[in-house]
């Protein structure tokens, strides 16, 4: 899963939305690195990380992908399904996308001593609403290249908007059949999340 999901998932509250998103950028035991609300967050990052790279639905889509693909396969579809996620999000939230993306951008504007690379990022972010920017399938366009910009292998992601245009309805079905799995799986962890990790 990617931004836009993980913060979806990962609770409503500030230090939940932070811990959701340093799950991206904060590596290794935690044992006191945050405060003990956004290292709860983190760990329920990791453990959806956990589930969607273990369950069987995700293995069925990157199958869809050429074989040569298959190493960036996973990437590929956390942008997908956060497309998914906010082309579809009237099914999945009763707050507009707007509001929510807003309210990210303002708990990450007034958080001091955000993990290094989410601090040099997260203004960009908002600028560009990056996250409901997602809504437009183009937008996977320009994620893809930044992506393939930040490989040792550029070459990894040469055509992979292209298969991911080709594959939109088998994966879009993958999305809309693994998501609302993933979201039960998540109402099943407990509120609190202390075991060190």
């Amino acid at each position: 899963m990617n931004y836009l999901a993980h913060l979806h998932l990962g609770g409503d509250r500030p230090a939940q939305l932070l811990g959701s998103l340093y799950g991206d950028f904060v590596k290794g035991p935690l044992a006191g690195r945050w405060p003990s609300d956004i290292e709860a967050a983190i760990r329920v990052h990791r453990r959806i990380d956990a589930f969607t790279d273990s369950h069987p639905l995700i293995h069925i889509a990157k199958t869809r992908f050429p074989q040569e693909r298959r190493r960036m396969a996973g990437v590929l579809l956390d942008v997908f399904f956060d497309h998914c996620l906010a082309r579809d999000w009237t099914r999945f939230s009763d707050e507009p996308l707007e509001c929510f993306t807003q309210r990210v951008y303002g708990v990450l504007g007034r958080t001091p001593g955000l993990p290094e690379r989410l601090a040099y990022i997260a203004p960009r972010m908002a600028a560009q609403d990056w996250l409901g920017s997602y809504r437009q399938f183009e937008v996977l366009q320009d994620v893809v290249f930044g992506m393939s910009r930040r490989l040792s292998r550029p070459a990894l992601l040469d055509g992979a908007w292209e298969e991911l245009e080709r594959l939109y309805l088998p994966l879009n079905a993958d999305f809309r059949e693994f998501y609302p799995q993933l979201q039960s799986f998540v109402r099943t962890l407990p509120e609190s999340l202390d075991v060190p990790s």
